[in-house]
This record gives C-alpha cells, sequence and structure tokens, in this order.
C-alpha cells in the first residue's frame, strides 16, 4: 500500500503578518512600562506562532485510510482522484465548488485535490483537500484504492 504525509504549514507571510502584534502590543503597553509591552509582545508573537504550527493539518494516506486533519475515510469507498492546479484549482475551489463537499483547504495552498465519495450513504458527495503536492496525494490515493495484485475473484 503506498504511503503520503504532508502538513500542511503556514505559508511564511503568515509568520511575517502575526509579528505586526510585536509592534502593536509595545506601543500599547509602552505607556505603562516598556519591558512589560516587550515582554507581553514576545509572548503573543510566540503564541500566535505556536496556534500556526498547531492549527496546520496533516493530510495522510496510509494503510488504505485517507486522513485529511480529523476526518478519516477508507479509501474503498472514494472514486478516482483529481488534481488541481492554477486556474482549475480555482475553479474547484470558487465557481465548480458543490455546497455539499467536505473541505480542508487552506487560502495559502493553491493546488487542491478532489477525491469523490462512492458511499451512497455518505451525504458529500467529494472532499476537496489543499496539497502543495497534488500529483504525489492523487496517485497515492489512487494506488490505495486497487486491490493487492495477486488477489483473483473466486
Amino acid at each position: 500500500m503506498p504511503e503520503y504525509r504532508e502538513k500542511l504549514w503556514a505559508a511564511p507571510w503568515l509568520f511575517l503578518a502575526t509579528a505586526l502584534v510585536i509592534p502593536a502590543s509595545i506601543l500599547v503597553f509602552t505607556p505603562i512600562s516598556l519591558p512589560v509591552g516587550i515582554i507581553t509582545a514576545a509572548g503573543l508573537y510566540a503564541a500566535c506562532v505556536v496556534l500556526l504550527v498547531v492549527a496546520s493539518p496533516v493530510v495522510r494516506v496510509r494503510g488504505g485510510v485517507l486522513e485529511a486533519g480529523n476526518a478519516r475515510i477508507s479509501t474503498d469507498v472514494l472514486g478516482q482522484a483529481v488534481a488541481f492546479e492554477g486556474e482549475e484549482a480555482r475553479q474547484e475551489r470558487g465557481p465548480r465548488l458543490d455546497v455539499r463537499a467536505w473541505l480542508l483547504i487552506r487560502g495559502w495552498v493553491d493546488p487542491v485535490v478532489r477525491v469523490p465519495i462512492e458511499d451512497p450513504a455518505d451525504p458529500a458527495p467529494y472532499w476537496l483537500i489543499s496539497s502543495r503536492n497534488p500529483q504525489k496525494l492523487a496517485a497515492a490515493i489512487n494506488e490505495s484504492r486497487r486491490p493487492a495484485s495477486g488477489t483473483s475473484a473466486s
């Protein structure tokens, strides 16, 4: 069975943007005490960085299961996964998006993989998952859907 793992880290610009909490905190606390402002700024920025790291979901394919964040689904009930990049990915996240789809998309990760759900009991027609390596993710999902070689139907 193929295995794939990817953590959807926040983009570097998000870490830089959250650094704006430093001058803002210092500005607020300077009238009270400059050292308190500096300590508060460092603590708030550290908390922002920790939140960005902890909140980054993992996408994984292993043992016949697709895991996207906290959600898990057996690859037995999945259709053919398709990778989208560029304008096609934008269309999948926007105009072509089905409101019933299950989403794990991040604005800072452009490519996506659409994975149809073939279980009639599942209300979601497909999963749409952000991936920096959409071709590899789609290939891992599609490979894990195939029965093991050497088995035959009797």
